[in-house]
């Protein structure tokens, strides 16, 4: 049995912040960040919201496209590096808040890797037979944890994310393979030192803004390029895939040069790699949902769909699925 993405959700807040708002709070301009990155604006959350306000927005989507209840949600998974709380999990706070009160829920922690890591996890409850649908969400509000004066992380990250159901396929489509990796060796380049049990928040840590994302940007830049092409390029492999096989490619938005360079060692025409990093950054674990959810209408019921990410950790990988429905 196979799991299959039966439907889509997708949410990004109202408030624009563009590389014209950032020239103002940081030494950098337009022509730079566009450039290096692709990105010409980014979506922030307002104060008082979280992540879960993202995935309820993605989640009830979902269930009146598929006209479906709440309470039918057997299993919740949210992927997300900004959690509500530390405890408990986000996905527990909008299993609650959907009204999924038959469904257990749990978060995963794998940054832009997570949401690939979550469709994984939730996959094998489908294909095992123990579930029948299962909500995926991928979401970050990384405004949270962003420090505006920094130029090295503001004008890359923004706040967003979506949601998949998945359900048993009725035929050949679904999720057909994936290959997941980790290598913690590379967490000093990417991650936020303080406010976990290794260093706890303290005024020494508030101070010295610990509580940031730290990103040595050339570095994380060398192995996302290297690992990212070569997961997606294997995965093909695996199936016999060829360039001409492969429909869309839906890589994580984290770098323009990043997702061309990926392309490239895939041997694909521009057209079948979906792009929307110029309107909201990187959303961390909510970037390959976006895709889904501004491009849902592209995909044609058999496509053959290829996912990549890297994200901090250093974690990465790659999925390939077959489109299980048309839109």
């Amino acid at each position: 049995m196979r799991a299959a993405i039966t439907a889509v959700g997708g949410y990004v807040p109202e408030k624009v912040i563009s590389n014209k708002d950032l020239e103002k709070l940081v030494d950098t301009s337009d022509e730079w960040i566009l450039s290096r990155t692709g990105i010409k604006e980014r979506r922030v959350m307002p104060d008082g919201t979280a992540t879960s306000d993202i995935c309820v927005e993605a989640v009830n989507q979902i269930l009146e496209k598929r006209g479906i209840s709440a309470k039918e949600i057997d299993l919740i998974i949210v992927a997300t590096v900004t959690p509500d709380h530390v405890f408990p999990a986000t996905a527990n706070i909008v299993s609650d808040k959907v009204g999924a009160t038959n469904a257990w829920s749990f978060d995963i922690s794998a940054a832009c890797s997570g949401f690939l890591y979550a469709l994984e996890t939730g996959a094998k409850f489908i294909e095992c037979g123990k579930h029948k649908k299962v909500l995926v969400c991928g979401a970050d509000k990384m405004s949270a944890i962003i420090n505006y004066e920094d130029r090295n992380t503001c004008v890359i990250f923004g706040d967003g994310g979506g949601a998949v159901l998945l359900e048993p396929s009725t035929d050949e489509d679904g999720i057909i393979d994936s290959i997941l990796k980790t290598d913690g060796s590379g967490r000093e380049f990417l991650h936020q030192k303080a406010g976990g049990s290794l260093h706890p928040p303290t005024h020494e840590t508030i101070d010295a803004r610990e509580h940031y994302v730290h990103q040595e940007g050339k570095t994380v830049f060398k192995f996302a390029v290297t690992n990212m092409a070569e997961v997606s390029r294997e995965i093909m492999d695996n199936n016999d895939l060829t360039g001409d096989d492969v429909d869309y490619l839906c890589a994580h938005q984290a770098n323009l040069r990043i997702i061309d360079a990926t392309a490239r060692r895939m041997e694909l025409d521009d057209e079948k790699v979906l792009i929307n990093i110029e309107r909201y950054g990187n959303t961390t674990a909510g970037t390959i949902p976006l895709l889904f959810w501004d491009f849902e209408k592209k995909f044609k019921k058999g496509d053959n769909v290829v996912l990549a990410a890297f994200g901090g950790g250093f974690t990465w990988g790659s999925v390939y699925l077959k489109w299980a429905y048309n839109s």
